[in-house]
Protein backbone atom coordinates (compact mmCIF):
# COMPACT_ATOMS: atom_id res chain seq x y z
CA UNK A 1 0.00 0.00 0.00
CA UNK A 2 1.32 3.76 -0.75
CA UNK A 3 1.82 5.71 2.20
CA UNK A 4 -0.42 8.85 1.40
CA UNK A 5 0.81 12.19 1.63
CA UNK A 6 -0.67 15.13 3.36
CA UNK A 7 -0.17 18.67 4.05
CA UNK A 8 3.51 19.33 2.42
CA UNK A 9 3.93 16.68 0.17
CA UNK A 10 6.73 14.08 -0.55
CA UNK A 11 9.71 16.57 -0.14
CA UNK A 12 9.03 18.43 3.04
CA UNK A 13 12.79 18.83 3.46
CA UNK A 14 12.77 20.53 0.40
CA UNK A 15 9.78 23.05 1.25
CA UNK A 16 11.63 23.84 4.61
CA UNK A 17 14.73 24.70 3.01
CA UNK A 18 13.06 27.05 0.69
CA UNK A 19 10.96 28.82 3.64
CA UNK A 20 14.18 29.26 4.98
CA UNK A 21 16.26 30.50 2.60
CA UNK A 22 13.23 33.08 1.59
CA UNK A 23 13.26 33.97 5.66
CA UNK A 24 17.33 34.41 5.62
CA UNK A 25 17.38 36.38 2.22
CA UNK A 26 14.35 39.03 2.84
CA UNK A 27 16.14 40.00 6.46
CA UNK A 28 19.36 40.56 4.83
CA UNK A 29 17.60 42.39 2.04
CA UNK A 30 15.74 44.89 4.49
CA UNK A 31 18.71 45.16 7.00
CA UNK A 32 20.52 46.70 4.07
CA UNK A 33 17.79 49.00 2.99
CA UNK A 34 16.32 49.70 6.32
CA UNK A 35 20.03 49.88 8.36
CA UNK A 36 22.33 52.56 8.11
CA UNK A 37 26.09 50.53 7.59
CA UNK A 38 28.30 51.17 5.07
CA UNK A 39 27.87 48.23 3.03
CA UNK A 40 24.39 48.32 2.23
CA UNK A 41 24.64 47.77 -1.08
CA UNK A 42 26.36 44.43 -0.31
CA UNK A 43 23.15 43.28 1.79
CA UNK A 44 20.55 44.13 -0.92
CA UNK A 45 22.46 42.22 -3.37
CA UNK A 46 23.26 39.08 -0.95
CA UNK A 47 19.43 39.24 0.18
CA UNK A 48 18.46 39.21 -3.68
CA UNK A 49 20.82 36.50 -4.26
CA UNK A 50 19.71 34.21 -1.66
CA UNK A 51 16.10 34.78 -2.41
CA UNK A 52 16.79 33.77 -6.07
CA UNK A 53 18.61 30.49 -4.73
CA UNK A 54 15.49 29.30 -2.60
CA UNK A 55 14.06 29.13 -5.91
CA UNK A 56 15.90 26.21 -6.56
CA UNK A 57 14.89 24.12 -3.30
CA UNK A 58 10.88 25.41 -4.45
CA UNK A 59 11.26 23.82 -7.88
CA UNK A 60 12.67 20.36 -6.12
CA UNK A 61 9.38 20.52 -3.65
CA UNK A 62 7.26 21.45 -6.47
CA UNK A 63 8.44 18.55 -8.86
CA UNK A 64 8.92 16.12 -5.97
CA UNK A 65 5.13 16.13 -5.51
CA UNK A 66 4.20 15.74 -8.63
CA UNK A 67 2.06 12.87 -9.18
CA UNK A 68 1.51 10.52 -12.22
CA UNK A 69 -0.64 7.46 -13.15
CA UNK A 70 1.46 4.27 -13.41
CA UNK A 71 -1.23 4.47 -16.66
CA UNK A 72 0.48 7.55 -18.29
CA UNK A 73 4.22 6.22 -17.33
CA UNK A 74 3.80 3.05 -19.68
CA UNK A 75 5.13 4.64 -22.63
CA UNK A 76 7.80 6.87 -20.60
CA UNK A 77 9.38 4.22 -18.69
CA UNK A 78 9.58 1.65 -21.44
CA UNK A 79 6.72 -0.85 -20.00
CA UNK A 80 4.52 -1.00 -23.17
CA UNK A 81 1.46 -2.76 -23.32
CA UNK A 82 1.71 -5.34 -26.49
CA UNK A 83 -1.88 -5.81 -27.02
CA UNK A 84 -2.48 -1.90 -28.17
CA UNK A 85 -3.99 -2.11 -31.57
CA UNK A 86 -5.18 0.36 -33.74
CA UNK A 87 -3.44 3.71 -34.88
CA UNK A 88 -1.21 3.90 -32.07
CA UNK A 89 0.39 0.48 -32.36
CA UNK A 90 0.32 0.65 -35.82
CA UNK A 91 2.58 3.95 -35.95
CA UNK A 92 4.65 2.24 -32.30
CA UNK A 93 5.38 -0.63 -35.00
CA UNK A 94 6.42 1.98 -37.72
CA UNK A 95 8.69 3.59 -35.81
CA UNK A 96 10.22 0.62 -34.61
CA UNK A 97 10.87 -0.42 -37.96
CA UNK A 98 12.46 2.59 -39.17
CA UNK A 99 14.51 3.00 -35.97
CA UNK A 100 16.22 -0.44 -35.98
CA UNK A 101 16.47 -0.03 -39.87
CA UNK A 102 18.86 3.41 -39.29
CA UNK A 103 20.30 1.81 -37.12
CA UNK A 104 21.39 -1.02 -38.82
CA UNK A 105 22.23 1.10 -41.60
CA UNK A 106 24.72 2.90 -39.77
CA UNK A 107 26.43 -0.19 -38.83
CA UNK A 108 27.01 -1.51 -42.37
CA UNK A 109 27.83 1.72 -44.03
CA UNK A 110 31.13 2.54 -40.94
CA UNK A 111 29.00 4.76 -38.79
CA UNK A 112 29.54 4.48 -34.99
CA UNK A 113 30.49 0.36 -34.32
CA UNK A 114 32.40 -0.75 -31.55
CA UNK A 115 32.96 -3.51 -33.41
CA UNK A 116 33.72 -2.24 -36.27
CA UNK A 117 36.80 -0.78 -34.52
CA UNK A 118 37.77 -4.11 -32.12
CA UNK A 119 38.11 -5.92 -35.59
CA UNK A 120 40.47 -3.42 -36.85
CA UNK A 121 42.49 -3.30 -33.47
CA UNK A 122 42.57 -7.36 -34.06
CA UNK A 123 43.86 -7.08 -37.28
CA UNK A 124 46.49 -4.65 -36.48
CA UNK A 125 47.89 -6.63 -34.13
CA UNK A 126 47.87 -9.99 -35.76
CA UNK A 127 49.88 -8.50 -38.37
CA UNK A 128 54.02 -9.46 -38.76
CA UNK A 129 55.75 -6.79 -36.11
CA UNK A 130 57.48 -4.93 -38.88
CA UNK A 131 54.81 -4.41 -41.18
CA UNK A 132 52.29 -1.53 -40.65
CA UNK A 133 48.77 -2.45 -41.44
CA UNK A 134 46.51 -1.53 -44.40
CA UNK A 135 45.14 1.66 -43.07
CA UNK A 136 48.70 3.44 -41.58
CA UNK A 137 51.14 5.27 -43.00
CA UNK A 138 54.77 5.25 -42.25
CA UNK A 139 56.02 9.08 -42.38
CA UNK A 140 59.90 9.69 -41.18
CA UNK A 141 60.06 13.05 -39.03
CA UNK A 142 63.35 14.93 -38.68
CA UNK A 143 64.83 17.94 -36.65
CA UNK A 144 65.52 20.94 -38.57
CA UNK A 145 67.36 24.14 -36.77
CA UNK A 146 66.70 27.32 -37.96
CA UNK A 147 70.21 28.90 -39.94
CA UNK A 148 71.17 31.82 -38.28
CA UNK A 149 72.77 33.09 -42.29
CA UNK A 150 68.75 32.97 -43.55
CA UNK A 151 67.83 36.93 -44.25
CA UNK A 152 64.32 37.50 -43.34
CA UNK A 153 62.51 39.04 -46.09
CA UNK A 154 59.28 39.34 -44.72
CA UNK A 155 59.60 42.88 -42.70
CA UNK A 156 60.93 44.54 -46.44
CA UNK A 157 57.78 42.94 -47.82
CA UNK A 158 55.29 44.48 -45.55
CA UNK A 159 57.27 47.78 -45.19
CA UNK A 160 56.79 48.36 -49.03
CA UNK A 161 52.94 47.60 -49.21
CA UNK A 162 50.93 50.53 -48.81
CA UNK A 163 47.85 50.32 -46.02
CA UNK A 164 44.53 50.94 -47.09
CA UNK A 165 43.53 54.70 -45.78
CA UNK A 166 40.81 54.08 -43.11
CA UNK A 167 38.49 56.93 -41.01
CA UNK A 168 37.21 56.85 -37.64
CA UNK A 169 34.49 58.66 -36.48
CA UNK A 170 33.81 60.40 -33.50
CA UNK A 171 30.30 61.31 -31.81
CA UNK A 172 30.20 65.18 -29.59
CA UNK A 173 30.38 64.78 -26.28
Amino acid sequence: MEPVYRGLGRCVCCFWLAVAFDIVGLVVLLIGVFVNVFFYDLLIYAGAIVIFLSLIWWVFWYSGNIEVPPAELEDDVGILKKDKGGISGAVRRLSSRVSSGIRSSFHRNGGPSSARAEARAARAQRSAPGALPAEQVAVAMATMTPREDTPYTTASVAADEEMPHTTTETSPI
